[in-house]
């Protein structure tokens, strides 16, 4: 028998605010945080907002980098909910991307004027913010990262269930982080028509499954849980908020910006979550959808989700309220599907005003739905075809 995962401890920061019930709230009534980029003067760049996380407070710890304050801040409100864990059998596994000093400071280094510090190559390195996160829980077990760009973090959340059913830990400290809102990114992106250039409306920027919508909105956030084997934590009278069911993952093996029109990949993924977990199509009860807003992706993922569910199924994008958290979203759009199980509330897909008739599905549009949902399913699908799908349960 396969050992059973639970989450017991969760925390977030994303551009609704810090913490799990800001954003919660936030995002079930939902409201935006997508506005005017303000970290650094967009004047003269095509896409002039985003979706920007306010800075949490100063962590003993972070030595002053965002990415680093962002994880800390979400590890600290996903320990104080599940109580101290660390030693040999608590593990970590993190989604992140490559880190990306400031244009000013890389001016810097590239003209010689000030030479690389050890922090500098340090902040650079994808697991970066898994070392300090180990670091300051104390948690000495298996340590990995992944880079799989949007599916980072549902990777990261998948690899923390397998290790404690394989028995490598019996605590995992799972999620993402990541910081996409500076010149470099915004331009790149740009150059690549992956973005919404709404800037005079970037509340309304993005809109997924929306007839109108034009690309994603770039953010950036964090967002950790502390996935434990239930004996462990039943025995040491843990708080179980739900119980993690399923992982699948796939890989589209087509191009590196966009999906298969048929859905295949995403098709394959959730199969996989849903026969891991155990369950059939017409258990789940909702879905976040990966979602985001750009014009081949959203239709490839509603095709997927019907053919995987033939008799329909409530299906919404929270990207639609705090952007595309990339290497975090995973993780952030899981703990929002603990939050659906718990609370009853299903968060709207805002600003999808026209559906489009490509992505025909049963769409919590503009306003949440109210229900009982007893299993949730979370997507990723990855720049660069990778695909990651969660199964999340109620714990009994």
């Amino acid at each position: 028998m396969k050992r059973r995962v639970v989450i017991t401890g969760m925390g977030m920061v994303t551009p609704l605010g810090v913490g799990v019930a800001d954003t919660w709230r936030a995002v079930c009534a939902g409201e935006s945080g997508i506005g005017p980029i303000d970290r650094f003067d967009p004047t003269g760049l095509p896409v002039r907002f985003a979706a920007q996380a306010d800075p949490p407070p100063v962590h003993p710890q972070d030595g002053g980098d965002l990415k680093m304050r962002l994880a800390l801040a979400a590890l600290s409100e996903a320990l104080a909910q599940s109580g101290p864990v660390s030693g040999e059998r608590t593990g970590v596994c993190m989604g992140s991307e490559i880190g990306r000093p400031p244009l000013s400071v890389l001016a810097d280094r590239l003209l010689g004027m000030s030479p690389p510090t050890a922090d500098d190559i340090s902040r650079m390195d994808p697991a970066s913010p898994t070392r300090m996160i180990a670091k300051v829980a104390g948690a000495t077990g298996p340590q990995s990262t992944v880079s799989t760009a949007c599916t980072s973090s549902s990777q990261a959340v998948g690899e923390g269930l397998l290790r404690i059913r394989r028995g490598d830990a019996d605590i995992m400290i799972v999620g993402g982080v990541d910081v996409l809102v500076d010149a470099l990114m915004v331009t790149g992106f740009s150059k690549l028509g992956a973005l919404s250039e709404r800037n005079d409306d970037p509340a309304a920027a993005s809109r997924p499954f929306d007839q109108d919508r034009d690309g994603f909105v770039l953010g950036e956030g964090a967002g950790i849980l502390i996935l434990e084997e239930r004996g462990q934590a039943v025995a040491r009278g843990a708080s179980i908020l739900a119980e993690l069911t399923g992982f699948g993952c796939s890989c589209n093996a087509y191009r590196i910006t966009d999906s298969p029109p048929d859905g295949r990949g995403a098709h394959q993924s959730m199969v996989a979550a849903l026969d891991d977990a155990g369950l059939s199509p017409a258990d789940i009860g909702y879905i976040n959808a990966h979602g985001t807003s750009t014009p081949m992706n959203d239709p490839s993922e509603a095709r997927g989700i019907a053919r995987t569910f033939a008799q329909g199924v409530p299906v919404s994008s929270t990207k639609s309220s705090m952007g595309h958290l990339v290497a975090a979203c995973g993780a952030v759009e899981a703990i929002l599907c603990v939050q659906v199980i718990r609370e009853g509330c299903m968060p709207p897909t805002i600003n999808l005003e026209r559906p489009d008739t490509s992505c025909a599905l049963d769409h919590v549009a503009l306003v949440a739905r109210t229900g009982r949902v007893e299993h949730a399913m979370t997507n990723a699908f990855g720049f660069g075809g990778s695909n990651g799908s969660l199964v999340i349960s109620r714990h009994d």
